[in-house]
């Protein structure tokens, strides 16, 4: 799982990536932290699957880039499933779990 912090880093990983999922994790909630264990373990238990990341806190820009460009309400934690540099799937809050996860 790699961290991506820049409008830039993202824009290329959706223009040469088909398939990656990403999360918005705030640093300070505990409803993320705990979605972001069960992000990491799906990744860590599915390692034919990509994973990227933001901390909101850090990264503010690009986490409000992704809301504007596909027109996508912000939500933290937030996760995604992008195919074919779209959101092909995302979710929030306590849908975001392993189990869930790993039906994509």
């Amino acid at each position: 799982m790699q961290k991506i912090e820049t409008v830039q880093q993202f824009e290329q990983l959706a223009e040469t990536k088909p398939r990656f999922f990403f999360m918005k994790h705030s640093l300070t909630c505990p409803i993320s932290s705990n979605a972001f264990n069960d992000y990491q373990a799906f990744l860590n238990n599915n390692r034919e699957e990509e994973g990227y990341y933001l901390a909101v806190q850090e990264s503010r820009e690009l986490s409000n880039h992704i809301a504007e460009k596909f027109g996508i309400k912000h939500e933290s934690p937030q996760a995604f499933l992008f195919i074919d540099g779209k959101p092909g799937w995302n979710a929030s809050h306590w849908h975001i779990t392993e189990k869930e996860l790993s039906k994509l």
